[in-house]
């Protein structure tokens, strides 16, 4: 059972990076709601788009990202894995969000934003790194804490609901 929820885990994670890939497919702008806002003034001072694209590409991006990957984990651990207390519940939800938080640090942060041309966009390289050591250390200890809350959260309602 743990090395299905850690594949789980690994599918959410390759959710975010489709979704990601998406939203970048026609250049970093169209992910620049994920960058300091310094980098989005930029954008809008280059003409490259204007706060109204980037307000609505986050709002969208909540709207359907946030709920998707709730549902993913959802689906995943009470339907196909059948769980049914908080702590089996709890446990499962947990491994698959850190799962996705680790692939999110290492492997889109790390590396897919901090190494390669992809998210790079032209007229903002002065403003690189894109994520500082500072915004690195908040994600990890945000995503570590946020990623329990989460699963407590998630874990609990469902307890409820269930019985």
């Amino acid at each position: 059972m743990t090395v299905m929820v850690i594949l789980e885990g690994f599918g959410l994670a390759a959710l975010l990076v489709l979704i990601c890939a998406f939203g970048i497919h026609s250049g970093a702008v169209g992910m620049v709601h994920l960058y300091h806002q310094d980098v989005q003034d930029r954008c809008v001072e280059l003409g490259l788009t204007t706060h109204g694209k980037i307000r609505r590409n986050s709002l969208l991006f909540k709207l359907v990202c946030v709920p998707g990957y709730l549902a993913y984990v959802l689906v995943f651990v009470y339907a196909v894995n059948g769980a049914r207390g908080f702590l089996e519940g709890f446990w499962q939800t947990l491994v698959i969000l850190s799962v996705m938080n680790l692939v999110d640090r290492l492997l889109v942060d790390g590396w897919w934003v901090g190494h390669t041309p992809a998210w790079t966009i032209h007229g903002t390289e002065d403003l690189k790194p894109y994520i500082t050591a500072h915004d690195k250390t908040v994600k990890w200890l945000s995503g570590t804490v946020g990623m329990a809350l989460i699963a407590a959260v998630l874990a609990g309602l469902m307890a409820l609901i269930i019985h």
